[in-house]
């Protein structure tokens, strides 16, 4: 309620949509300064979120049957497969149809740039290890966001920056 506040404070006077990665009360303090502000919930966050129920081993497949639910071409298709994996894994994973039950007005397909420069971010310096200087990190932090802009999202990664 605080940022959301702080927000009105600065001058923010209304917000249209707000796309949220379901943090408990946030929306609820949205709603609350910004009455009139359509609240959304990030699909990316709401899959990631139904597989902090699952095993490792069974992640691949449930990530599966949801993304049959989100990549439905109408709201009927979706609600029809939402159905058949609750029928499929309630008994397994009972929370994850709930959250997606209790969402489901909210759900919104979002593509959030800046999270997906942390992403690629995040892989480049996984798989390279060790740097041998603050200052190669540097670089590749430099040059990074350049081929990410020009050859999309990881694609920097087949050639040698430093």
């Amino acid at each position: 309620m605080q940022v959301v506040t702080e927000l009105k404070n600065r001058g923010v006077q209304d917000i249209f949509i707000a796309c949220v990665d379901g943090l408990k009360g946030f929306p609820e303090a949205i709603e609350t300064v910004y009455p009139q502000t359509a609240v959304q919930l990030c699909i990316v966050h709401l899959v990631r979120n139904s597989l902090n129920y699952v095993g490792w081993k069974m992640r691949k497949q449930i990530a599966a049957d949801l993304k049959q639910i989100y990549q439905s071409a109408t709201v009927d298709e979706a609600e029809q497969r939402l159905t058949e994996f609750e029928t499929q894994w309630n008994d397994t994973y009972p929370p994850i149809a709930q959250i997606w039950r209790r969402n489901w007005s909210r759900i919104i397909y979002t593509t959030n740039a800046i999270e997906s420069v942390n992403m690629s971010l995040r892989k480049i310096t996984k798989n390279r290890g060790s740097f041998p200087s603050d200052e190669a990190l540097s670089k590749l932090f430099y040059l990074a966001p350049m081929n990410i802009s020009k050859n999309g999202p990881c694609l920097y990664m087949t050639g040698k920056l430093l």
